[in-house]
């Protein structure tokens, strides 16, 4: 148990940031699983739009380091490359 009120604060900040960080990391899986649904249904338009949404929820956990840079990237790319291969 934390004793030091220095310690104390840390406790606070770091369950406050878990809070946020799992709710980013829902959000970010969520979208992917929106766009996976509508590349699953063949619904080109609605998985290109559904995309288009997703991105920037990956590319900003990303960028507040939920996920790795590379990773967040991957999984666009991969996402990317089924809706194309819809045509």
């Amino acid at each position: 148990m934390a004793n030091s009120p220095s310690a104390k604060k840390r406790v606070r900040q770091s369950e406050r940031r878990t809070e946020i960080n799992r709710d980013r990391r829902s959000r970010i899986r969520t979208s992917i699983k929106k766009v996976e649904e509508s590349i699953s249904s063949g619904d080109k338009t609605a998985a290109q739009a559904a995309l288009k949404s997703a991105q920037p929820e990956i590319m900003r956990g990303a960028a507040k380091g939920i996920t790795h840079k590379n990773t967040a990237s991957r999984k666009i790319s991969r996402l990317s490359a089924r809706i194309k291969a819809l045509a």
